[in-house]
């Protein structure tokens, strides 16, 4: 059987034939009512913080889920650009070879034209030699 607060202040006990003290036992009702009034606040005040504790646990939960979903998405994000940039990266170097052998390509074609182009000036100064010797060769004989 529960009892309130109120219901204690308004117990009244019968008296027998021998009687009670009524002042102690009215002042003990008085101090029992007051002090469960007490634990009746402290439970109401309890319940009302569990309540806001409740709300709180409930907001910090989404905010977990917010927070998790969040960092999932940076942590996806995060990876395709590291895959984007290594895919550049290796476009950017393919490309840097391929111009390299074009260039190397070039000065090499550039190298061969030059001795070629030598050759040819050695063979004409050597035939030019070739023709002063001769002609140095009829003066003397003539």
């Amino acid at each position: 059987m529960t009892i309130t607060p109120v219901e204690l202040h308004h117990i009244r006990f019968k008296r027998g034939a021998l009687g009670y003290r009524r002042g102690a036992v009215d002042d003990l009702i008085l101090e029992i009512a007051e002090s469960f009034e007490e634990v009746w606040r402290q439970r109401a005040d309890f319940a009302d913080k569990i309540e806001q504790l409740e709300g709180e646990l409930a907001r910090h939960r989404d905010l977990e889920t917010l927070l998790r979903t969040t960092l999932v998405s940076a942590e996806r994000s995060a990876h395709e650009l590291r895959d984007q940039a290594k895919r550049e990266a290796e476009l950017v170097i393919g490309e840097a070879h391929a111009e390299a052998r074009a260039v190397t390509r070039e000065a090499t074609a550039e190298r061969e034209r030059l001795l070629a182009e030598a050759r040819k000036v050695r063979a004409l100064l050597e035939a030019a030699l070739d023709a002063v010797e001769d002609v140095g060769a009829d003066v003397q004989a003539a």
